[in-house]
């Protein structure tokens, strides 16, 4: 699976909020900076991941963006289908084949999108922050 710029700036915006979870609400500017993202295309990407309930906005001077829950809840899983929309089986154009080798074909790509979307479920942004090797104070954005 290869991620698009928006959910891999979407990552990168989301991990950096989560360590910042308790400072307020992080601009949009603070956050580029930090990402080294072009302002303007992240601005796009934050507002998709507001409208997926995965950031909350503020307005004004003291405005910016903050996690919609805690770490622990948003997965990669809730990143992936806010920037690219979602995960399902698409089915093939399998020209001349029989209509049981076409089901078959279907149902093997609908279990494989399945187990996909169990592993994104299963890593939430709290685990990959974790994960990551340098001190958070490093990565801290001010707001």
């Amino acid at each position: 699976m290869k991620l698009s710029r928006a959910a891999l700036y979407g990552l990168h915006c989301l991990l950096q909020l989560a360590e910042n979870d308790q400072q307020g609400p992080v601009p949009c500017r603070a956050l580029a900076e930090r990402g080294r993202m072009p302002e303007r295309f992240l601005l796009q990407v934050l507002r998709t991941m507001v409208n997926a309930d995965l950031l909350v906005s503020t307005r004004g001077v003291e405005g910016g963006y903050r996690l919609a829950r805690p770490a622990a809840e948003i997965t990669l899983l809730d990143l992936v289908e806010a920037t690219e929309g979602k995960l399902t089986p698409e089915p093939p154009d399998v020209g001349n084949l029989s209509p049981a080798v076409s089901a078959q074909i279907t149902a093997g790509l609908a279990e494989a999108v399945d187990a996909q979307r169990r592993c994104l479920a299963g890593v939430t942004m709290a685990e990959l922050l974790a994960a990551e090797p340098e001190q958070a104070d490093q990565h801290a954005v001010a707001g």
